[in-house]
C-alpha cells in the first residue's frame, strides 16, 4: 500500500486495509519555523516537461586487490584534454581521488539516460583497462580505509573538509541521483512534501552497503547513516510554498551555514537551476539496469503527482516522523523489511508495498512509454538489492576482495559489445 495513501474515492492502489491512522495536512509535520529575515529571491527555472537525469559515483578499484586506486585526477586529465577548461562534461571529480561522477545531459526517459551513462563509461573503460582497473558503484567500497584516502586536487574539496572536519573527511561512500523535471516551484515543493512516503522504498531497493572498513555493519545501507552526520543532510523540512524555501536558503546563508542552495544536502530537494526534484536517498547502484529501473520509479512517482495536482486530487499525506522510521528500516533491513503505512503503527512489506506502487503506476509508464523499464523494479524485489548479493558471497565462503570483483563485474558485463 502506498503511505497515508489518498482517500479511498481517490485512492490509486488495491484496497486499504490498515483500518485508521489517518493523518491530515495541518497537523501533522512539525513545522519549519519561518525566519524573520527578508527572503532573498531563488528563481526556478521549470522545466518544460518531465525530464531526467542521473548522477551515478563510482570507485576505482585494481582488478587484481579490490582496493581503491587513487587515479581519478590523471584518467580525468586524459578524457578531458579535448574538451573547454580541459574538463570533461560528463565525468567529473568527487572527493576523493578513488572517485569519478558520471553524469547524463538532459534526458527523456530511462533507456536515453542509461545510454548516455554507458557512452561516458565506454570512453573511460580503456584508460582503465590498461592500468589493470575498473570502476564499480556501491554504497560503500567493502573494506577502503577512508582515513588513508587521498582527496581529489581542488580547493572546494579541501575547504569542505576543513568546515566540517570529521564528518566530511570520512565520506567513503558513493550514490546515485535522480532529476526529474517539474513545470513550476510550487509544485516542487508540493510533491517534495509527498515524497517522503516514498522515499525509503527507492533507498531499499538500491541498498549495497553492508560493509564499511573490512565489517558487515549489520545494515543493508549504512552509506544512508554516515551521510546524514553531515549538516544539511537527511530528510528536508516540512515547507508551506516556494517562499517557505526562499526564507529557509536565506536564514542560512545569512547564518553562514552555507554559502549557496548546492550547499543543502537533503534526501530530495528542488534544483532551482535545473527545474528539477533531486532525489539524494540511494546507494550506489552496481549496475545500469537496476539505475534504469529505479529512474523510471522517480520519473512515473513525478508525473503521477502531476496529474494529480493538475486534477485538484490530493497527495499521499505522511507524517515526517514516520519518514523517518521508514528510513531508517530501509537502512538497516533493505527489502528484507517491512515499512509503515500509516501513523498508527500497521506495517508491510516493502517488497509488496514496491510491487503495489510499480503497479499503481503502470497508467503512467504507458503514456511515458517506460513500461518495461519500471516493470524492471520488479527482478530487483526478485532478485534482491546489491546488499544481499553481497552478503551471498560471504556466506558462501568468499572474501571481502571477492565482493569487490562481484560488484565490478556486473559492470563490466555491461559494457561488453
Amino acid at each position: 500500500m502506498v503511505p497515508e495513501r489518498c482517500n479511498s474515492q481517490t485512492a490509486p492502489s488495491p484496497t486499504d486495509r490498515r483500518g485508521g491512522g489517518r493523518v491530515h495536512a495541518n497537523p501533522r509535520h512539525t513545522r519549519l519555523e519561518t525566519p524573520t529575515v527578508s527572503a532573498m529571491r531563488v528563481d526556478f527555472v521549470p522545466s518544460e516537461g518531465p525530464s531526467l537525469g542521473v548522477e551515478v559515483e563510482y570507485g576505482v578499484v585494481d582488478k587484481a586487490t579490490g582496493a581503491y586506486v587513487e587515479v581519478a585526477d590523471e584518467i580525468l586529465g586524459i578524457v578531458g584534454a579535448e574538451h573547454p577548461d580541459n574538463e570533461h562534461p560528463k565525468a567529473k571529480h568527487e572527493l576523493f581521488n578513488s572517485s569519478i561522477e558520471v553524469i547524463t545531459g538532459v534526458c527523456q526517459n530511462p533507456d536515453e539516460a542509461v545510454a548516455d551513462l554507458k557512452g561516458t563509461l565506454l570512453e573511460l573503460k580503456p584508460l582503465l583497462d590498461v592500468r589493470g582497473l575498473a570502476m564499480q558503484s556501491s554504497g560503500t567500497h567493502p573494506f577502503a580505509d577512508w582515513d588513508a584516502m587521498r582527496l581529489s586536487p581542488g580547493e572546494r574539496y579541501q575547504r569542505l573538509i576543513d568546515e566540517i572536519g570529521w564528518p566530511a573527511r570520512r565520506l567513503a561512500i558513493h550514490g546515485v541521483h535522480f532529476h526529474v523535471g517539474v513545470r513550476g516551484k510550487e509544485k516542487s515543493i508540493k510533491f517534495i512534501d509527498s515524497l517522503l512516503g516514498f522515499l525509503p522504498q527507492m533507498l531499499a531497493l538500491s541498498t549495497s552497503s553492508p560493509y564499511w572498513m573490512g565489517d558487515d555493519t549489520g545494515l543493508a545501507s549504512i552509506r544512508a547513516k554516515i551521510f546524514e552526520i553531515m549538516p544539511t543532510s537527511g530528510l528536508p523540512p516540512w515547507m508551506k510554498d516556494w517562499a517557505d524555501f526562499e526564507r529557509f536558503m536565506t536564514a542560512l546563508i545569512k547564518a553562514e551555514t552555507i554559502r549557496s542552495v548546492k550547499e543543502v544536502w537533503w534526501d530530495i530537494r528542488p534544483h532551482p537551476t535545473y527545474g528539477t526534484i533531486e532525489f539524494r536517498m540511494c546507494d550506489g547502484i552496481p549496475t545500469l539496469r537496476e539505475v534504469r529501473a529505479i529512474a523510471a520509479l522517480a520519473q512515473a512517482l513525478v508525473v503521477w503527482m502531476d496529474k494529480r495536482v493538475d486534477a485538484g486530487e490530493p497527495l499521499p499525506d505522511l507524517p515526517s516522523w514516520v519518514a523517518r522510521e521508514n528510513k531508517w528500516r530501509a537502512s538497516r533491513f533493505g527489502l528484507d523489511g517491512a515499512v509503515m503505512i500509516d501513523s498508527s503503527g500497521t506495517t508491510q512489506p516493502f517488497t509488496e508495498n514496491i510491487a503495489e506502487i510499480v503497479d499503481f503506476l503502470q497508467p503512467v509508464a504507458r503514456e511515458l512509454g517506460t513500461t518495461d523499464a519500471l516493470n524492471s523494479v520488479r527482478e530487483i524485489l526478485e532478485k534482491g538489492s546489491s546488499a544481499k548479493r553481497q552478503r551471498a558471497v560471504v556466506a558462501g565462503g568468499g572474501s571481502l576482495e571477492d565482493v569487490v570483483t562481484l560488484l565490478r563485474e556486473e559492470l563490466a558485463v555491461e559494457l561488453r559489445p
